[in-house]
């Protein structure tokens, strides 16, 4: 039976396995109020929107209050 005469690291190991790995595409859907891309599960970077509740407010609006 074949026995490694040295301690095969981390680096090595994971490169060698690193090869049959490709990052997948990245999913988008549409945000239901302003309609633009962006990632699942993540707040819309235009209009500040998470599950239809706004969670960031613009620095606009507030400065023209």
């Amino acid at each position: 039976m074949a026995v490694p005469k040295h301690k095969v690291s981390k680096e090595r190991r994971n490169t060698r396995n690193s090869a049959n790995f490709k990052a997948g595409e990245v999913s988008l859907v549409e945000c239901p109020k302003c309609h633009e891309l962006k990632k699942p599960h993540t707040v819309c970077k235009k209009c500040g929107t998470y599950k239809n509740m706004t969670v960031v407010e613009d620095k606009k609006q507030n400065s023209k209050k």
